[in-house]
């Protein structure tokens, strides 16, 4: 096929002109790439809606936010809803300290923190429960001190307790949690008895 130059309607004389199909073209894939990328941010940035009740009260995202994590071995955690608490920059922070090594943290976004324990919270069959909450707030800003147990399956005896630091931000129509800091019992770090709950 003949292609047909076009320069302003004058005969082609010059390297700027371009075969006229080719234009309509480049215009058509230009085009297309617009609204792809458009159909892409959309998607990217599509709010997930919250449940009301998860997040109207500093008790129910608490709540809610343990609920989520939780379930028998084999089911899938509720990422989704998960989500709906997470203020768009929260950061999860858990803290370690080895018999013989400095104490040291790590420092997730939700994201991150999903990719990580996904697939180990389902092959166990985690389930984490509250023991005590304590919590403090001025104005928008909160902070729960949360003392947890944490179980295995069908297990009744935990194998793990501690503390979750968390701190929340209050919008002005919801709470959102903004950031998730723990430390686990150890010798030598035992959970103080106001936080166990009565349980030994």
């Amino acid at each position: 096929m003949r292609s047909v130059l076009v320069c302003d309607g004058k005969q082609p004389s010059s390297e700027l002109c371009m075969p006229h199909f080719r234009i309509r073209s480049l215009t058509a894939i230009v085009g297309a790439l617009l609204l792809g990328t458009s159909a892409m941010r959309a998607q990217s940035v599509a709010p997930v809606v919250a449940n009301p009740a998860d997040v109207s009260s500093i008790d129910n995202i608490i709540t809610t936010l343990y609920a989520v994590i939780s379930g028998p071995v084999g089911q899938p955690r509720q990422w989704e809803r998960f989500n709906t608490l997470m203020h768009p920059s929260a950061r999860l922070a858990p803290t370690t300290c080895p018999p013989n090594g400095p104490c040291t943290m790590r420092v997730w976004t939700a994201a991150e923190y999903r990719q990580i324990a996904d697939s180990s919270l389902t092959a166990l069959g985690f389930r984490e429960v509250e023991l005590v909450k304590r919590v403090e707030r001025y104005g928008n800003v909160a902070h729960a001190f949360s003392s947890y147990a944490s179980y295995k399956g069908t297990e009744t005896t935990p194998f793990a307790r501690g503390i979750n630091s968390i701190q929340l931000f209050w919008d002005g129509s919801r709470w959102w949690v903004f950031s998730i800091y723990w430390d686990s019992e150890r010798p030598g770090n035992a959970l103080p008895a106001e936080f166990t709950g009565g349980k030994p």
